[in-house]
């Protein structure tokens, strides 16, 4: 009996409910490749989706979700705050061999990398999580790799996961404990921005989303079991450390934190996280990806929770001509304007240490 074709189709709404249902059954999913994540991102933050899967008869080979957004040259998809990853989700079939498990993963990227191709984006940049190791059917047709790094922590086990922590960091987990700071998952938005806001002005760095379209967003995903909010706060209530996770996969997301820099030193973020740990694993969650591994001092405190370096690799697209030229032109406008800004601020350093010249008036 002969097998059944293998196609491309753009999803229809009816059937995001099996893709939401392949994704969180794969290692390679995670809650950004689903349809009701992506349609809170949208709502929030502007932009459309679309799922583009392969199939093989009525079966889903994998797939990849695109968030898409445009500009004056043209559609283009990438990843963004909030979406840090946007890679496909591949099938894990059924097979002893690893062989025949890699050369069906690239017959799908294969017709997959084809099909983004012919949709006639301006731009597209993909990050898979790092399950998805052969990517050749990309680099083959001509796509870029840059790759980086994210610190992941099981919490299948959480007494491994305990004697991995640090020492120190331990703790100070336990002495928070002691000093009967309370650890809550509840839908306290108001602390959550609060604190996410004054964190993000310390570092110098722009707020996820304005406060409505933040506390949209989280709302739509708490309703649907797709977010929590976790925080430590004092015997008098007052949250001091608050972090936003995201569920919906084995595989969570800590996606931004917060804490009260009065606190920091009492260890009551390292608290925060080993609770939260503790309580993702009640639900039944395998691990916690704790979002990048930038080389910065928020990524030593991140090594120092047991987690496992993981990498990923993000993969760009060759750039359509019209994207490429309006790109490039703005590049050149930009570095013009450094440029002649860089000779204004020498002129003007330069006249400020001349004597005026004498006024005849």
């Amino acid at each position: 009996m002969a097998k059944p074709e293998i196609r491309t189709a753009t999803l229809t709404e009816a059937e995001f409910a099996e893709w939401n249902q392949f994704v969180e059954g794969a290692p390679s999913g995670s809650v950004y490749s689903r349809t009701d994540y992506l349609d809170a991102l949208c709502t929030a933050a502007g932009g459309r989706f679309r799922v583009v899967v392969v199939r093989q008869g009525d079966a889903l080979l994998g797939g990849v979700a695109l968030y898409e957004r445009d500009s004056r040259f043209g559609s283009y998809v990438s990843p963004r705050l909030l979406l840090y990853y946007n890679g496909p989700v591949v099938r894990l079939h059924d097979t002893k061999y690893p062989s025949e498990q890699t050369a069906r993963h690239l017959k799908t990227l294969s017709i997959l990398e084809t099909e983004l191709r012919a949709v006639g984006y301006g731009s597209i940049i993909l990050k898979p999580r790092s399950p998805i190791a052969d990517l050749r059917p990309f680099l083959a047709a001509g796509w870029r790799a840059n790759h980086g790094y994210s610190y992941v922590v099981s919490i299948s086990d959480l007494d491994a996961t305990r004697a991995r922590i640090e020492q120190n960091l331990r703790r100070l987990i336990d002495r928070c404990g002691r000093n009967e700071t309370a650890f809550t998952d509840d839908e306290d938005f108001d602390s959550f921005f609060r604190l996410h806001t004054s964190t993000m002005e310390r570092v110098e760095f722009q707020v996820y989303l304005p406060e409505a379209a933040f506390r949209t967003y989280f709302a739509t995903l708490a309703r649907q079991g797709l977010a929590k909010l976790f925080h430590a706060r004092l015997t008098d209530g007052r949250a001091i450390a608050t972090q936003l996770v995201l569920l919906g996969h084995p595989v969570t997301h800590t996606v931004c934190a917060g804490a009260d820099p009065e606190h920091m030193k009492s260890g009551v973020t390292a608290f925060l996280r080993w609770k939260s740990f503790e309580r993702l694993s009640e639900l039944g969650h395998t691990a916690n990806d704790l979002t990048d591994a930038s080389l910065n001092p928020v990524t030593h405190f991140k090594s120092q929770l047991g987690g496992s370096l993981e990498p990923w690799m993000e993969l760009s697209s060759p750039l359509s001509p019209r994207y490429r030229w309006g790109t490039g032109a703005l590049e050149l406008a930009g570095r013009s304007r450094g440029l002649a800004s860089s000779i204004a601020r020498r002129v003007l350093r330069r006249d400020a240490g001349q004597p005026k010249a004498e006024s005849n008036e």
